[in-house]
């Protein structure tokens, strides 16, 4: 993490709530990305011959990322302040989504910070501007453009780099623990502060800083210890440090993109520093090694590097080294996405449904809701057909389960919650969608509409069939059930109960509420307003209902309900997995990273 010295921003501008952190506009995701992966961006900034709005010391610059949302700017995150220095280079690294079909334009204001009494946005603050959008970005990879001030007139000679990363999907991070010993002493009166960067050293031989550690405090009294990381819900609380020349820097988390591309030969350089209060920091030494090298101190082993000043070297005989820099601990975290399960060969299997309770009226009338028009598919069917179209991609075998709840079946027109609409109790399943839709066709004349709306019972028995496929222990099915009801669902208790049993297992719930009836009721299904629990209190593990009334989407394209329901099923599947430490069955080889350890 980067620190601030303590230094103050801008006071942030309110940003709209967003689901899953997502920055920018409400997105409608394309027909074919309805169950890909969202797209991250990483960010890095750096700027040169920024203006010096300071009268005594040079500004103390730090960024700030605005989005624009419906023809607003918002901001969705800020750097940490950098004292005194009209050069930065941020540690920060900003994190955006990225949609291929939108122009999501970006902001990057950049302030003269004053301490903790804040600047505001005042002009005498500002040092200047730059917008672009995340596709100019992502397309260059790198953008370097002129600063300019209010009424379009340059910064002087002040520019911004940006440079993006994406974020690979099978990726991971690493956690580093650095200490050293011995550093030389930089100070006269005191011992050096140190604080450690690591820069990755990419093909062009540029240098990009993937992380800069807390600075360590050469007293002993009672502020010693590590300066405050920037983030005030992530404080570092302080500590004494005797001997600050022989420092042990906190552990860190960087992804495995940032620190080596995912390459493990790929050289860094690390450099310690004396830290200073005006920004002049003081070299200590430097060592350069690899993501392949730091791996040794895996387990019980220590990894240790000379630190190096070459001047000293040149100039000093018997020279050995400035301090020596030992990794104490390096421990890899894998993390994978939605696209590795199903690259790796994890089928969604898809079960629809339906409502046959006697308020969707006599299927004979033409006011029903389940009346067959052969010019015009009821809401059933195109709730059916937007969902399972999408899901059918999926499932190797392009069978799908369909079940029946709340009506009089025959041979003896008992009551049933739960009957295949094939009418076959060994096998529910149908060949294709278009199967699915000639059995719905096929039963409505032999079954009476009836009652109650209880989905409990549907619900329980595909989370059986899910629990099987749990105790595999391996990524091999996933589970949607879609739900089709003209109103609330009159066992409540019990299917809150269902739901959360489900929640410990891979299915996912997509409830669509067809009709003009009143679903305030359903909502309380749906987990992104609060936690659902139980009758016993007991909370959902994971969020995995999605509700909504279809009639929001009547005069949308055919697709868009699809996009709705199923944005969120990708984040359910790697939650799930993850919660379960359940690897991809066959993660994908031809990937940057598929020569490090798994």
């Amino acid at each position: 993490m980067p620190f601030s010295h303590g230094a103050a921003c801008p006071p942030p501008r309110p940003a709209p709530q967003r689901p899953m952190g997502t920055v920018g506009d409400a997105h409608e995701p394309s027909p074919q990305a309805a169950l890909a992966v969202l797209s991250k961006v990483e960010l890095r900034v750096s700027c040169k011959h920024l203006l010096d709005r300071d009268t005594l010391n040079k500004s103390d610059p730090c960024v700030l990322l605005l989005m624009q949302s419906q023809g607003q700017w918002t901001e969705v995150d800020r750097s940490e302040v950098i004292k005194s220095n009209l050069n930065p280079v941020f540690a920060k690294i900003f994190t955006v989504d990225y949609y291929f079909e939108e122009v999501q334009k970006l902001r990057f204001e950049v302030y003269d910070s004053h301490g903790h009494t804040g600047v505001g946005t005042h002009d005498d603050d500002f040092l200047g501007g730059m917008e672009c959008t995340v596709g100019q970005i992502v397309a260059q990879k790198r953008v370097t453009k002129p600063l300019f001030l209010k009424y379009g007139k340059f910064a002087g000679k002040s520019t911004i780099t940006v440079i993006s990363e994406e974020i690979s999907g099978n990726n991971g991070y690493v956690e580093l623990a650095f200490r050293a010993k011995k550093l030389d002493d930089k100070d006269l009166f005191s011992k050096s502060d140190p604080f450690l960067e690591i820069y990755r050293i990419d093909d062009d031989r540029s240098e990009q800083l993937v992380y800069r550690t807390e600075v360590r405090l050469g007293s002993t009294g009672p502020t010693a210890g590590p300066r405050p990381l920037p983030s005030p819900t992530e404080p570092l609380a302080p500590q004494v440090v005797k001997n600050n020349l022989s420092p042990i820097w906190e552990p860190f988390k960087v992804s495995l993109n940032s620190l080596c591309s995912c390459e493990e030969k790929r050289k860094l350089r690390c450099v310690v520093w004396d830290y200073d209060s005006r920004g002049k920091h003081d070299f200590i030494g430097e060592f350069f090694t690899t993501f392949e090298e730091m791996q040794k101190a895996m387990g019980e082993n220590k990894v240790q590097w000379d630190c190096m000043n070459p001047k000293y070297k040149i100039k000093k005989r018997n020279y050995k080294n400035s301090g020596v820099v030992v990794l104490l601990d390096l421990k890899i975290h894998r993390v994978y996405s939605f696209l590795d399960y199903i690259m790796g060969g994890c089928q969604i299997h898809f079960t629809v449904a339906i409502d046959f309770t006697a308020s969707n009226g006599d299927p004979r009338n033409s006011c029903s809701l389940h009346y067959i028009n052969p010019y015009q598919p009821n809401e059933y069917l195109k709730a059916l057909v937007a969902v399972g179209e999408i899901c059918q991609d999926y499932d190797s075998d392009k069978k799908f389960s369909a079940l029946g709840f709340g009506a009089r079946i025959p041979p003896k027109y008992e009551v049933s919650h739960d009957f295949a609409i094939n009418f076959n109790p060994d096998n529910d399943e149908c060949e294709g969608i278009q199967g699915v839709v000639e059995s719905y066709q096929s039963c409505l004349p032999k079954i009476q509409l009836y009652g109650p709306t209880n989905v409990a019972p549907i619900i329980s028995k595909v989370a059986r069939v899910a629990a099987d496929e749990e105790r595999t222990k391996e990524a091999s099915q996933y589970f949607i059930l879609l739900i089709l009801t003209d109103g609330v669902v009159t066992d409540m208790a019990d299917t809150r109960e269902a739901i959360v049993r489900a929640s410990y297992l891979p299915m996912s719930i997509i409830i669509v509420g067809v009709g003009n009836a009143d679903f305030t009721d359903m909502q309380i299904l749906d987990g992104d307003d609060g936690i659902l629990r139980s009758p016993k209190g007991e909370p959902v593990l994971r969020d995995i209902v999605q509700f909504v009334p279809f009639r929001e989407f009547k005069n949308a394209s055919p697709t868009a309900l699809a996009k709705c329901v199923l944005a969120e099923v990708p984040k359910q599947v790697v939650e799930y997995y993850s919660y379960k430490a359940f690897p991809p069955r066959c993660p994908r080889s031809e990937t940057p990273d598929s020569n490090l350890p798994q």
